[in-house]
């Protein structure tokens, strides 16, 4: 009984490894411009049917220039890089060494092209290799939130820039925080990440209050005799701004068309606050507690994103929430307050002591105080009509509305 025939692929694999054989068989005599000459021709004939090619025949592909790569200079490896890194079928573990070399040439082209490399791959090596190496990540034409993440913590200014400027990076929730964090004290992040399509509300919203902060401060650092004018002012652009990117989120209004229908079938509870702040989405989280506790949007949204405790605390009592929710809305990612376990134990203790009655006398107090300031701010705008159709002089003077806090005061 004959033996069977060898199978196509075998033999083609058997083809491939004589034909490798034969060019590196000088090898052991080559100086070095020869066994850059053998790699050129080896990576010729793998590009020339790298489509074609079994797992099997790319694995030899793979090894055999591993190891003539183990000794050339950085220039040469560094072309070779640069070759294979848009190579369809590239030789893996060749790409994966090229991508962890310290030499930026050689690991620059892979990083930024090379479709060899998993998540897995570059979180590794965002986590451990230099700045130059994240820069190159961020250039990527699809970026992963695992891989964000890694190029917000570790990454400098250059890196973070270019990360938020990728149309094609996507970024956790969490990331989101810490850049609206970061856009603070960078312009240029701010202007960046106010560009991004996909940047979630609140986190616009954190941003402009941030921005707002930032313009308030040197006005009032330039003209102290017009302080509570300059607050007023800049705190009336920022809430227009905020209700403006309000009206055109289809986030919020997904929200609200869900929280119609669900509440008009069964009564709104605590547990429509909890589950949404819980699963930290912001918009199903502002408009159930809003309606819970018969608050307007614009007082739970910025409580939401204060960095302070104390509205949040007000908002939940009054509405009849429980600690257990409390503690929810006050671990949100969207305020950036990063709580340790002791702020918790305080703050647990402050919402134990606070009653209903009161919680709800001081968040009234706050709603008259924001109805006031938009019925005056409506009354400024129509009384300034009036006078440019009167073409009065523009010298007069200009009321003065209180801004409403976010924390408790003495008045």
């Amino acid at each position: 009984m004959s033996a069977p025939a060898p199978s196509h692929q075998t033999y083609l694999l058997a083809e491939s490894r004589s034909v490798l054989d034969e060019l590196i068989s000088p090898l052991a005599t080559a100086t070095t411009k020869h066994r850059i000459r053998i790699i050129d021709r080896i990576t010729d004939l793998f590009a020339a049917g790298s489509r074609s090619y079994s797992h099997e025949q790319i694995a030899l592909f793979d090894d055999v220039l591993r190891r003539l790569c183990t000794d050339i200079e950085v220039k040469a490896r560094a072309r070779l890089a640069d070759r294979l890194a848009g190579m369809h079928g590239a030789p893996p573990r060749l790409i994966r060494t090229f991508a962890f070399d310290d030499a930026i040439e050689v690991a620059g082209p892979v990083l930024v092209r090379s479709n060899q490399l998993s998540d897995d791959d570059l979180v590794e090596n965002a986590t451990t290799k230099s700045q130059d190496h994240l820069y190159a990540i961020a250039q990527r034409l699809k970026l992963s939130e695992a891989v964000t993440d890694v190029l917000v913590d570790r990454g400098d200014d250059r890196v973070v820039h270019k990360a938020v400027r990728n149309k094609g990076a996507r970024f956790s929730l969490a990331g989101y925080g810490k850049l609206t964090n970061r856009a603070r004290y960078d312009r240029k992040l701010t202007l960046a990440l106010g560009e991004r399509s996909d940047i979630p509300r609140q986190y616009f919203i954190k941003l402009l209050e941030a921005a707002s902060s930032t313009v308030r401060a040197k006005l009032e650092a330039a003209n102290p005799q017009a302080v509570a004018a300059i607050r007023d002012t800049i705190d009336d652009v920022a809430t227009a701004m905020q209700r403006e990117v309000r009206k055109g989120s289809r986030a919020h209004d997904a929200a609200l068309r869900e929280a119609k229908r669900r509440f008009n079938v069964r009564p709104i509870t605590e547990a429509s606050v909890h589950g949404p702040a819980h699963a930290q989405d912001f918009e199903k989280t502002v408009v159930a507690l809003a309606r819970l506790g018969v608050f307007s949007v614009d007082l739970v949204e910025r409580a939401l994103l204060d960095e302070g405790e104390d509205m949040v605390l007000l908002l939940a009592k009054a509405a009849g929430c429980s600690w257990t929710t409390a503690r929810e809305l006050l671990l949100m990612y969207a305020a950036n307050r990063a709580l340790k376990p002791d702020d918790i134990t305080l703050a647990f203790e402050r919402y134990k002591k606070l009653s209903q009655d009161t919680a709800r006398n001081i968040v009234a107090f706050y709603e008259r105080r924001l109805k006031l300031r938009v019925k005056a701010n409506v009354e400024n705008e129509s009384s300034c009509k009036e006078k440019e159709a009167e073409q009065l002089a523009p010298d007069n003077d200009i009321v003065v509305v209180d801004s409403p806090s976010l924390t408790p005061t003495n008045q």
